[in-house]
């Protein structure tokens, strides 16, 4: 309501040190219909069921920044973008630092080991945003003595539409390329060491020794009984997916100038968009209960043991 109270003022949304002298000159009617409108004059429980409800979870309600679409249609702008940003990032972290946890694992303590804990550790240690504007300064020709590989910013070319297919993919590739890998340089110190110490302690054990002593083959082993025990933790993760297009790193985007859902919360919290904000926060919510369903569901895959069956 203060940011149309500024509009009605003409003073525009970005002063706000006129909020004071506004408030004062805005008449006691002109308040009364302004809370009216935003319906404010309701009591609290009221406007929770219009928003739960009638509005369905606030999808239905008009955006504060842009009256002339629903929250659900302002969302919906980025979701496409931030889903392919989301899917990208989750599915090359887990092909990735998977594998490279196993092979630590089965290489434990050797120079490979050492070696890729050095190069794991240094990257996470780097901040996001840092490590993205060092590769734009690398590889985006931002300064003359580097290269010029990768788009400075944006999710594609000002001449999309006229490209073929082919070319449309190549195009998107190399604008998400730089934040993807920017994204995915945070996931890769916990999720390979956490799959290299799972499968340690699955090595350690005495179903393991029972295995070798029976004559069983080392390879037998791991890949059928270890592998399958330690991926259980990795589990946890997997019901992510379905968040994916809310994954996207804010600071990440704002460097790359990337349009999705995480710098559209920050204009929504910035510009007092609470329906927009409150959009992305109720979906989100809703995703993020319906993942942790499916890493359930997923336990029971990997596990026999575990079972939602009563005894």
């Amino acid at each position: 309501m203060e940011q149309a109270i500024i509009k009605m003022k003409g003073f525009g949304s970005g002063e706000a040190g006129h909020g004071a002298d506004t408030r004062a000159s805005i008449t006691e009617m002109q308040r009364k219909a302004l809370e009216e409108h935003f319906g404010f004059d309701q009591p609290f429980y009221m406007r929770y069921w219009t928003w739960l409800v009638d509005d369905r979870l606030g999808m239905q309600m008009a955006s504060y920044k842009f009256p002339n679409k629903t929250t659900w249609q302002v969302i919906k702008e980025r979701f496409k973008v931030s889903l392919i940003f989301g899917i990208t990032g989750f599915v090359l972290s887990y092909l990735i630092c998977v594998p490279l946890g196993i092979l630590k694992a089965l290489r434990h303590n050797q120079v490979f080991d050492l070696f890729s804990s050095l190069v794991v550790f240094i990257g996470y240690a780097i901040p996001a945003f840092a490590f993205g504007m060092v590769l734009k300064m690398l590889f985006c020709g931002t300064v003359e003595w580097a290269w010029d590989i990768f788009p400075v910013s944006g999710f594609y070319s000002a001449n999309f539409a006229d490209l073929s297919s082919w070319s449309k993919a190549k195009d998107i590739f190399m604008h998400m390329f730089l934040p993807v890998l920017c994204y995915m340089i945070g996931n890769f110190a916990i999720l390979t060491l956490l799959m290299k110490n799972s499968l340690l302690e699955q090595i350690s054990k005495d179903y393991i020794r029972t295995i070798l002593a029976k004559g069983g083959s080392f390879t037998r082993a791991i890949w059928v009984h270890a592998l399958r025990n330690a991926l259980i933790p990795i589990a946890t993760g997997f019901g992510s997916i379905l968040t994916v297009m809310f994954a996207g790193s804010v600071v990440i985007e704002k460097v790359f100038e990337i349009p999705g859902m995480g710098w559209l919360s920050l204009e929504a919290i910035v510009g007092r968009d609470y329906p927009v904000f409150m959009g992305i926060l109720s979906l989100t919510a809703l995703l993020g209960l319906l993942g942790n369903i499916l890493s359930d569901f997923l336990y029971v895959i990997i596990d026999p043991r575990i079972t939602f069956r009563e005894n």
